[in-house]
């Protein structure tokens, strides 16, 4: 995918191309809010030290071109606040996946909603993607409201989709959007982008 360095959404979000400088704001965020973050993201509990932060940022640095995915950090107010990007890219078939995670006290401010508008916007305005998903814990409310709100089709349950830090394997909730969705209802995407 190409490279974009710093990506504006709106006057307090900007999105920044992952560095190595911010592994430590990764793992100072993750290692705070452990019992937060860890319910749902399986990597929390195998985040031990800053190492750990260090080496999956050198993972997205590192891939082969042709596996190389635009991953940013979500800098809200000048501040990290997390994490989004694009994984398990087939570019032959034109798809991608979006993900995210965000700090604890972060939450209900829409700073991912705005946040994976501008990355459906990239996805198919500049990748020229032609279908994007989003998978979300079954019982994850918050994640799950992210592509309800931005009118994603709920295509069906992926069971026993991930293993989580307690071992217990949870169904996924499955959500698509394709560019013929898109190109219907760009106003969705587009027009609300910039407000604060």
């Amino acid at each position: 995918m190409n490279k974009t360095n710093t990506v504006y959404v709106c006057d307090s979000i900007t999105l920044c191309q992952i560095t190595l400088a911010d592994a430590y704001d990764i793992f100072s965020t993750i290692n705070s809010q452990r019992e937060f973050l860890g319910k749902w993201l399986p990597f929390v509990a195998a985040t031990k030290t800053v190492s750990d932060s260090i080496a999956f940022v050198q993972s997205v640095l590192n891939a082969p071109p042709e596996q190389t995915e635009l991953v940013y950090t979500i800098q809200y107010n000048k501040a990290f606040a997390g994490i989004i990007g694009f994984k398990d890219t087939d570019r032959l078939n034109g798809k991608t996946e979006i993900g995210y995670w965000l700090s604890e006290p972060l939450q209900g401010k829409g700073i991912v909603t705005k946040s994976t508008k501008k990355l459906i916007e990239i996805a198919f305005e500049k990748e020229q993607m032609n279908r994007i998903q989003i998978k979300c814990a079954v019982d994850n409310l918050p994640s799950k409201r992210i592509p309800q709100r931005l009118s994603f089709t709920l295509e069906g349950i992926e069971r026993e989709g991930e293993l989580l830090a307690n071992k217990e394997y949870t169904d996924l909730e499955v959500y698509s959007l394709l560019r013929s969705d898109y190109e219907r209802n760009k106003h969705i995407y587009i027009n609300n982008i910039y407000e604060r």
